[in-house]
């Protein structure tokens, strides 16, 4: 199954559409670490992370995992972990995983620069929980909640995103 995402926000598949945010920087193409753009490309889906005190597991056949307190994605291309998940503390640049404000409550990997990994051509991209306005992200697509676990349901491990400029 291939889910469309396009540059205005829209993500759409089976006939449904769902609203999101996009990377401030647009979608690209020649994507690199911190301009903020979400890769245009076909990208496969891997695992979904959630956070088990907040809520149960999500409805999808994709691998879901309950995100621990101590996990964060390193997002420093000088280090060998660059754009994997990590256990914290980390040496490296890095995100935490564990967020207070809801953003990763639901948190879909997205294979973006991981087959082979190159260091500075992007890491971290998700699917994730939108902000209340769906203001832009750091180059990840986000959803509504609701949204994203409707859309997760249909998802299974031959789902792709196809996001395009």
């Amino acid at each position: 199954m291939q889910i469309n995402v396009d540059a205005t926000g829209w993500v759409k598949t089976r006939g449904q559409m769902w609203r999101c945010a996009l990377g401030r920087g647009g979608v690209r193409t020649d994507k690199v670490e911190g301009d903020g753009a979400t890769p245009a490309g076909i990208w496969q889906l891997g695992r979904v992370f959630y956070r088990p005190d907040r809520l149960k597991a999500p409805e999808t056949k994709l691998t879901v995992v309950p995100l621990e307190p101590n996990w964060g994605w390193c997002d420093d291309p000088d280090h060998d972990d660059y754009n994997q998940l990590i256990v914290l503390p980390h040496p490296g640049r890095h995100e935490k995983l564990w967020r207070d404000d809801g953003l990763y409550d639901v948190v879909v990997e997205v294979h973006y620069n991981t087959d082979p990994i190159e260091p500075g051509r992007g890491s971290a991209i998700f699917m994730h929980v939108a902000k209340p306005h769906y203001n832009a992200t750091e180059g990840c697509i986000a959803l509504k909640l609701d949204d994203l676990l409707d859309l997760l349901r249909i998802c299974n491990k031959d789902t792709a995103l196809n996001i395009t400029d």
